[in-house]
């Protein structure tokens, strides 16, 4: 590897000023198992100190492999769960300690896609009472204006005004999907947070949500916090990406600089183990080995370094800084800190 340039990164002077989401070192804990009096004596932490932003009309995608905490991180974003530390912002105002009555009326301003288009859907409600329910409860709009404002609403994700009376059950997966995004789309929010949008569909019609989420964002100016374990989905959707281990973000920046020259250890192991639909590519994928580290204990110095064969013994003592790349790219590992490693650091 040629050497790079690194600074320490400083949050406070990084910090996007159109940044619609903010968020600082958010810790999101479960209770385990449950003592005396109904206390929990044990918790599993799901995000562990998580500082992140999203600009105004910015898709930043969150990666990471199944258990890492990218879904805590985006409900704990718009308050569907509560936090155990730290603070999200959402247009300025501080929302996580917000009472659920003073969130009611940033509510519409803040959405979410599910991954699953079935069960997130209402089997008894037909798309018509789904899709305008949220308008009623947030007044958006009178139930005269109410027929006119859902077909508004489902011609924007394909669907026409016929498909209304029908109920979840009578569509296909895609079609779904286009429902959940119409939901959340009735409320124009300025931001949504696709938790795993696609996985659960054909890989033709993951195509057509990702030009459909494309398209919305190009007209609306709609930010989104796009959760995914896909790196050719984030490739192709992102702006930035963060990657997400054992709760922690690993590497964050611009998306190409990310996937396509990846700096920390676990992110080259993810962009290794994407297929690439060359036979003739030489397969260069790496088999991580070791333990996942717990996630009920505390973790002391680096958590990657249980699976990573560059590990040293001063990743089993601190918590790597994170540094600044040329790039931009921000990482956290100890190889561009150490005297003889990749780069000397700098304090910005």
């Amino acid at each position: 590897m040629t050497d790079v340039s690194i600074t320490h990164a400083n949050p406070e002077v990084d910090r996007a000023p159109a940044a619609i989401l903010e968020i600082e070192d958010l810790v999101v804990k479960y209770p385990l198992r449950v003592g005396w009096f109904g206390r929990a004596n044990q918790y599993v932490y799901a995000v562990r100190g998580v500082s992140l932003s999203v600009n105004a009309g910015q898709t930043v995608a969150l990666v990471g492999e199944s258990g890492c905490g990218k879904t805590s991180l985006g409900r704990a974003a718009l308050g569907l769960i509560k936090s155990a530390a730290g603070r999200v912002r959402f247009g300025g105002e501080l929302i996580s300690a917000m009472p659920r009555a003073a969130m009611r009326p940033l509510r519409p301003r803040m959405q979410m896609v599910f991954q699953d288009p079935f069960s997130c859907l209402n089997p008894r409600m037909p798309v018509a009472t789904i899709v305008g329910e949220a308008l009623l409860a947030h007044g958006r709009c009178g139930k005269s204006q109410l027929h006119q404002r859902v077909n508004d609403v489902l011609a924007q994700v394909g669907l026409e005004a016929q498909h209304k009376s029908r109920y979840p059950h009578e569509f296909s997966g895609g079609q779904r999907q286009r429902i959940g995004i119409a939901r959340a789309l009735a409320l124009e929010p300025e931001l949504i947070v696709c938790d795993e949008p696609v996985s659960a569909l054909d890989v033709s019609v993951q195509a057509q949500i990702l030009n459909l989420l494309q398209e919305l964002q190009d007209r609306h100016g709609i930010a989104y916090l796009f959760i995914s374990h896909d790196l050719n989905v984030v490739r192709y959707l992102a702006d930035r990406v963060a990657v997400m281990y054992a709760g922690e973000i690993v590497e964050h920046g611009d998306a190409q600089a990310v996937l396509e020259t990846p700096a920390h250890p676990y992110t080259r192991a993810l962009v290794r183990a994407n297929p690439v639909p060359d036979p003739d590519s030489p397969d260069e994928s790496v088999v991580l080995e070791g333990e996942v580290p717990s996630l009920t204990d505390e973790v002391i110095g680096c958590a990657f370094r249980t699976r990573c064969a560059d590990a040293h013994a001063e990743c089993a003592l601190t918590a790597p800084a994170r540094t600044r790349l040329d790039s931009g790219v921000e990482v956290a590992c100890h190889l561009y800190t150490r005297p003889n490693g990749l780069a000397n650091a700098q304090s910005s």
